[in-house]
């Protein structure tokens, strides 16, 4: 089996970058792909989906991955990522704050699905007045859905259908959890790009370990029911890109003083820290951003 396997959730929809529109999929398409690729087990999950003349059925995959997303939450919660965020958000806006840089400070949340970071930090990240906190999906299922979840909660945060490096107002820190690993090459280097325009970006995904794929696969046996879900998160562990591929890609692209937080330096570090980060700032941000670290400068890697 190759080891560049693919995700159901990245072919069975489909998105115009610059409209935003849904664009049809041809579900033979999707399930000849995937069989090429030798992932008859996907192949076969596709094949289930409702489709009309061989397109698939876009409610039917939206709410696949909203159950999907629902469960995938779960994950969140039990490995704190918002925690893990907000450790990090508060000493890079603090950073920024001394280099003057003008507010409202926009956080935005590239790829936020159900938008579980920017409910768990509007309600108790304590980020400050100063800040806005922003989501952006293309998906409309999982944007209204996430919407309807911060007003039951009377959050102070946006959740918005759109692109998030084409913003009216540009984030000022950009973040993500379980994205990195669905870009490739120049796809990668382009999502990196888009981020010039902000200071600074922390993006969280699964730690590039022999192991991982093991424990991932534990844990979606254990905790899923979404068959989607258990798929991808399998997928997503084998996916993960190694280190030095995201801070190379990340350093190029934006220019920014770049490093890893909670790389594994061992196998029983990837088993301690399932998620790492990669985190990048303005050449000018980085020292007033160490100073304010604390205690989590210890594990971050060398910077490039």
């Amino acid at each position: 089996m190759p080891s560049d396997l693919l995700e159901i959730s990245d072919l069975i929809v489909d998105y115009d970058v610059a409209t935003l529109q849904p664009r049809p999929v041809s579900r033979s398409a999707v399930v000849a792909r995937l069989m090429a690729n030798g992932q008859r087990s996907a192949a076969r999950l596709v094949q289930r989906l409702p489709a009309s003349n061989d397109t698939l059925d876009v409610e039917a995959c939206n709410l696949a991955l909203l159950r999907s997303h629902i469960e995938l939450q779960r994950l969140s919660e039990e490995f704190l990522q918002a925690d893990r965020i907000r450790g990090v958000l508060l000493p890079l806006l603090q950073a920024l704050r001394e280099a003057g840089v003008k507010p409202p400070l926009r956080v935005v949340d590239v790829g936020c699905g159900l938008g579980y970071a920017v409910r768990s930090l509007a309600a108790h990240g304590r980020l400050g007045r100063d800040v806005e906190i922003i989501g952006c999906d293309m998906n409309v299922t999982l944007i209204e859905n996430a919407r309807r979840l911060a007003e039951e909660e009377s959050l102070s945060c946006e959740l918005k259908v759109a692109n998030a490096f084409q913003l009216e107002q540009p984030g000022h820190v950009f973040i993500s959890t379980g994205v990195l690993h669905h870009f490739r090459g120049n796809d990668l280097n382009a999502f990196f790009a888009g981020q010039r325009q902000g200071h600074a970006f922390v993006h969280y995904d699964i730690q590039h370990s022999v192991l991982s794929p093991w424990g991932s696969w534990m844990f979606h046996q254990a905790r899923m029911r979404e068959p989607l879900a258990r798929h991808d998160g399998v997928v997503s562990a084998r996916r993960a890109h190694p280190t030095e591929t995201l801070l190379t890609a990340a350093r190029l692209a934006t220019g920014f003083t770049c490093a890893s937080l909670d790389g594994a330096r061992n196998l029983l570090g990837a088993v301690l820290r399932p998620m790492t980060a990669t985190l990048g700032a303005r050449a000018e941000l980085w020292d007033p951003l160490l100073r304010h670290l604390g205690p989590l400068r210890a594990r971050l890697g060398p910077a490039r």
